[in-house]
């Protein structure tokens, strides 16, 4: 298993996934940047995703759905803040509406992404930023770290 860390800190208000892979930075990025890929591991193994829009330049926007077992659609969107291929990206993560729209039912975060070399491979660590303990406490309380966990399990797979 490649996740070799979840940590949540309380106090800087973060989220984060520490994972090493035996695999290039290149390999890596690419589950990111290539939206056929990124449906094979975002979203837990019992709710796969589906992009239908990806756009993985600043400024740009991943619009997606997770499918769950009983094929109720969870929709999410990404807007990208930085882009710097292949070492780091930076998105908002939003709910979203079926039409793409963001859901304010509940509240974003910032995902913050960093590859770098490791021990032959490569390290991802992704911190999720919340802005409030009160807002960082209901999203985990819908199992945010549980299934970004069981995610990032599938990369690697993909990059074997």
């Amino acid at each position: 298993m490649s996740v070799t860390s979840v940590d949540k800190d309380f106090d800087a208000l973060t989220l984060t996934l520490v994972a090493d892979f035996e695999a290039s930075t290149e390999q890596v990025w690419d589950l990111w940047a290539d939206p056929r890929k990124l449906e094979k591991w975002w979203g837990p193994p019992t709710h796969p995703a589906t992009m239908i829009d990806h756009d993985l330049t600043p400024g740009g926007r991943v619009f997606y759905y997770m499918t769950g077992p009983e094929g109720d659609r969870f929709h999410g969107t990404w807007r990208f803040t930085a882009v710097d291929a292949p070492k780091s990206l930076e998105f908002v993560d939003y709910f979203a509406d079926a039409e793409g729209r963001v859901d304010d039912a509940l509240p974003p975060n910032t995902v913050h992404v960093e590859l770098s070399p490791y021990a032959g491979g490569t390290r991802m660590e992704l911190r999720a930023a919340f802005d409030t303990r009160e807002q960082m406490d209901q999203l985990l309380a819908t199992g945010m770290a549980e299934g970004l966990q069981q995610a990032a399990t599938q990369m690697d797979a993909l990059v074997a």
